[in-house]
């Protein structure tokens, strides 16, 4: 009657021998020979509902790599992976190609011929000052959610990509006697 009132009052009481005979030790490494290369334990051998870390070195290193959360390291102030969502990458990839954008801005090559994104990035809004107002605003209609829609709506670009598809349809185009060539080819003989 007396272990029942102790087991109300404490509420968890440890297992765990401080001087395990040899043979508990015994039957202890033969019941879990087999599942010892396991890092992940089923609540069966867990002691008390606590996870007990691997004894072997390897497995311990192994363990603590895979809760290291990944940055980009102290010289970059620790910045974390983003997840890459389907918006995120179009943006990426749109400021890999902003050479083709504006004719009249010029970029550094950077690394815009390695096809992989970049792993460490951060996004965020830029916020004009109050002298700012009338000059290099954009307006709440010309705000768009991501860089993909902002210049999709810009008119002057449209303009810009509709001249330079037509440029290279024209260089494309046969001229004089082959484009008659070809529509001969395309005409079906009775």
């Amino acid at each position: 009657m007396s272990e029942r009132k102790e087991d109300a009052v404490l509420s968890w009481k440890p297992k765990l021998d401080f001087f395990p005979s040899t043979q508990a030790q015994q039957d202890n490494r033969a019941t879990c020979k087999g599942e010892s290369s396991q890092l992940y334990r089923p609540s069966t051998e867990l002691v008390d509902g606590l996870f007990l870390p691997p004894n072997d070195p390897k497995k311990l290193n192994k363990l603590m790599k895979k809760q290291v959360k990944d940055t980009s390291g102290k010289n970059w102030f620790d910045m974390p992976a983003q997840t890459i969502t389907p918006e995120l990458k179009k943006d990426l990839e749109l400021l890999k190609l902003r050479t083709v954008l504006d004719p009249k801005r010029h970029y550094k090559k950077g690394d815009s011929k390695s096809k992989s994104l970049p792993k460490y990035f951060q996004v965020g809004t830029v916020i004009e000052p109050a002298t700012e107002f009338y000059s290099a605003r954009l307006t709440k209609k010309e705000r768009k959610a991501t860089l993909a829609d902002e210049l999709l709506s810009d008119r002057a670009l449209h303009e810009y990509r509709k001249r330079k598809v037509q440029e290279i349809e024209e260089k494309n185009r046969p001229a004089g006697v082959a484009k008659w060539k070809i529509k001969k080819h395309g005409k079906k003989r009775r």
